[in-house]
């Protein structure tokens, strides 16, 4: 396609969802490192969120994932991107896990992106 010069159409502009924080926001280490695998429920999650566009606005829907079941635990959907929507979506995943059968003990470790929100 690139020798014929056709390309897809883009409507509106790029839409940014991961916003570094400002000079003073610290991001804390990865302790992951890259390592998805957990042995167990509840050892491992990680979050990020994304965006849907619709005929009123922009809809952000944050979500939780546990490493060892591959399964969203937790998820909020909001009009704006903020630390309370991400917070709510991981208040979410703890509550469901601790009412499901699997309670949360201490050496959980979360992971996210570098985006605004979470630091």
């Amino acid at each position: 396609m690139s020798d014929e010069g056709p390309s897809g159409v883009v409507r509106g502009r790029r839409h940014r969802t991961t916003i570094p924080g400002g000079k003073n926001s610290r991001r804390d280490p990865d302790l992951l490192d890259r390592d998805f695998a957990a042995e167990a429920p509840n050892r491992k999650g990680v979050t990020d969120f994304t965006y849907c566009r619709t005929r009123a606005g922009f809809v952000y829907v944050a979500f939780v994932i546990d490493c060892f079941s591959r399964a969203i635990v937790g998820w909020h959907a909001e009009t704006v991107k903020d630390t309370a929507m991400v917070t709510t979506a991981l208040k979410m995943a703890l509550w469901r896990r601790d009412h499901g059968g699997h309670a949360v003990a201490d050496g959980l470790i979360h992971r996210s992106d570098a985006g605004s929100q979470y630091t």
